[in-house]
């Protein structure tokens, strides 16, 4: 396990971590990564720097599990971690959770999802005896049309649901009633939301984006066939906890449309900025404690400081080289980057124009 250490002093890219998941997507994920093709299929999710495992029964035993390309070989990130958790993770981390205490994906919709809502840290705890909760954010980074239909998501209780009605049309299986209690929100690239847990909500076909979420894959269901037509099961739909302490997750608090964009959608902040750069702020301790995003848009030189933490920085566009501990690495489009809380300091410098997104633990 020692020589694993070695490792906390340079940038670790992820192999390719993609996840089964009920609906299907995935073609943009594919040109993102300059893929030889771009195809829909079950596999819509590349999930990012994780060390948690996807739930789903009949599934690999360690879907979801981040590999790093090491000298040593290819070895689970969740294992360079627990070599030394206070080193790669950061003290304050290490010692509140021992993990990273966040989940990073790239998300790309073909089918609209199912309606779903996530637990917040109190039922969680209460009843998944989970320390996380599974508050999440959605930063649109592409749309396509599908079948003619604009990209859209749906989030939120209209003014006049009760919990009554949500349970009737959950019993009766009325997924358009079920529509209809949400605000339906159309999206563009760029747009940026926060779904805290117990807000119900479905992401709409087209949409690509990155969710930066807290590190569960707790998701509880109303719908029990998804709109493709494949037959959800009861593990899926509640989580093992049963339909009525399901219908639990969820807040019954309602909102019309202007409230519920001023509740959820964000707008980025820019930080600083230069001829050479911009860097911005998406979502921070204004919005939640559980994890933050930043965004650098590079066209020359940034040198970043640590924080006594570890972030992730993915490449969403551009190439370059990172300066660490003097030393050059290549980064290009599609890369996925940990750097531990033992580097102190690093410099991207771009050779083409370059997006990279920035995600941080729990603050």
């Amino acid at each position: 396990m020692k020589e694993l250490q070695n490792y906390a002093h340079i940038p670790l890219k992820q192999r390719s971590n993609r996840v089964w998941r009920t609906y299907e997507g995935g073609a943009l994920i594919d040109r993102w990564k300059k893929a030889p093709s771009e195809e829909d299929g079950q596999m819509p999710e590349q999930w990012i720097m994780s060390t948690v495992t996807a739930r789903g029964n009949g599934r690999p035993e360690n879907e979801g599990l981040s590999l790093i390309e090491t000298e040593q070989g290819v070895v689970p990130l969740k294992d360079i971690i627990n070599s030394n958790p206070e080193l790669f993770l950061g003290k304050e981390l290490a010692e509140k959770y021992g993990t990273t205490g966040v989940l990073i994906k790239m998300l790309d919709s073909m089918e609209r999802l199912t309606i779903q809502v996530h637990p917040d840290k109190k039922y969680a705890k209460t009843i998944l005896n989970s320390e996380f909760g599974k508050t999440e954010s959605w930063y649109v980074l592409n749309t396509r049309e599908i079948d003619g239909e604009k990209p859209v998501v749906y989030m939120g209780f209209k003014e006049h649901v009760t919990k009554e009605i949500w349970k009737s049309h959950f019993e009766t299986q009325n997924i358009q009633g079920m529509l209809e209690c949400l605000h339906k929100i159309e999206v563009k690239p760029g747009d940026a939301f926060m779904i805290y847990g117990g807000v119900p909500h479905a992401i709409g076909s087209g949409c690509f984006l990155m969710e930066v979420q807290e590190p569960t894959d707790y998701t509880m269901r109303v719908e029990k066939t998804t709109p493709a037509g494949l037959k959800i099961g009861p593990e899926l739909i509640h989580q093992g906890v049963g339909e009525e302490t399901m219908l639990e997750c969820f807040h019954y608090n309602t909102y019309n449309l202007e409230q519920a964009l001023k509740e959820w959608k964000i707008t980025p902040e820019v930080l600083e900025s230069s001829d050479e750069f911009t860097f911005r702020t998406l979502f921070n301790k204004k919005h939640t404690d559980c994890f933050g995003l930043n965004e650098l848009l590079l066209d020359g030189n940034y040198t970043m400081q640590g924080n006594a933490s570890f972030y992730v920085a993915v490449i969403y566009s551009g190439d370059g080289i990172i300066t660490c501990n003097g030393k050059d690495y290549d980064y290009k489009q599609g890369d996925e980057i940990f750097i531990s809380a033992a580097i102190s300091e690093i410099t991207f410098k771009s050779k083409s124009a370059s997006k990279i997104l920035l995600c941080y633990p729990p603050n």
